[in-house]
């Protein structure tokens, strides 16, 4: 048996001239690829316009990205994005916080049911959380290759050392590890996948899109609950956290 696992993946797949192509990026992508096919064999289903789908994914993804770089910024660094407000268009050096790519989809999602639909928000929400819980273990899979967002130490077989000087280390330095640690991005994963399998098996084989807000209620306790769990073992993401009790991402 193992006593850990080092773990070494490249975050860049590939370089082209002076910007990486990441596995974060791919993962991401991937992720609202297969999200957008599940929605439109559900649109299919139940005969909607064809237009509507592709105006929800355009709300969709400007809601979820720009919600989730404006969380990061403003919940976890304010002071630094505030005085330097142009980092936050550097989406590309990473941090973005599903807190606020969730507050993002929901302003996304009021202006979609207002200009688009015409139907109630969570007639938009039960449709449209479907595949999200793929997406977010898509994303926390990005974390994993990304060497970032892992938990405490441990002393379990499955613990995973990480490099700590990834920056350093991309550029031909010697890699630092940390001590085994939770992989808390496999653990949310999973949890985000069986989450994912309840909720298609909810719409395609028990019609639960008939009771308004049923696959939307089940989404929100099914993906924060687990998050809310595991942040207990999982470091925190910056310095003034150190003295809470609850950490930022379990009070938001």
């Amino acid at each position: 048996m193992l006593d850990f696992i080092t773990w070494t993946a490249d975050p860049a797949i590939f370089t082209i001239g002076s910007r990486e192509i990441r596995w974060y990026g791919l993962a991401f992508a991937i992720g609202f690829a297969i999200g957008y096919m599940i929605v439109e064999r559900m649109w299919k289903k139940e005969g909607l316009p064809p237009a509507w789908i592709d105006s929800l994914l355009i709300y969709t993804m400007l809601g979820t990205v720009i919600g989730a770089r404006l969380g990061h910024c403003l919940f976890y660094a304010p002071e630094y994005y505030l005085a330097n407000p142009i980092e936050i268009f550097k989406i590309w050096e990473g941090g973005l916080a599903s807190h606020g790519g969730t507050l993002g989809i929901i302003i996304a999602i009021y202006f979609y049911s207002k200009r688009v639909s015409h139907k109630s928000m969570l007639w938009a929400f039960d449709k449209l959380v479907v595949p999200t819980g793929l997406v977010a273990a898509m994303i926390r899979l990005g974390n994993l290759m990304n060497h970032e967002i892992y938990g405490h130490v441990t002393t379990l077989p499955w613990g995973f050392r990480f490099i700590q000087n990834l920056s350093e280390w991309m550029k031909g330095a010697a890699p630092i590890f940390t001590e085994p640690s939770h992989p808390t991005q496999i653990y949310e994963a999973l949890c985000y996948l069986l989450l994912f399998g309840l909720l298609l098996y909810m719409y395609w084989k028990r019609n639960a899109e008939e009771r308004e807000g049923l696959i939307f209620g089940t989404f929100l306790i099914g993906i924060f609950l687990p998050r809310f769990c595991i942040e207990f073992i999982k470091n925190n993401q910056e310095a003034f956290e150190e003295t809470m009790l609850l950490n930022m991402g379990q009070l938001l």
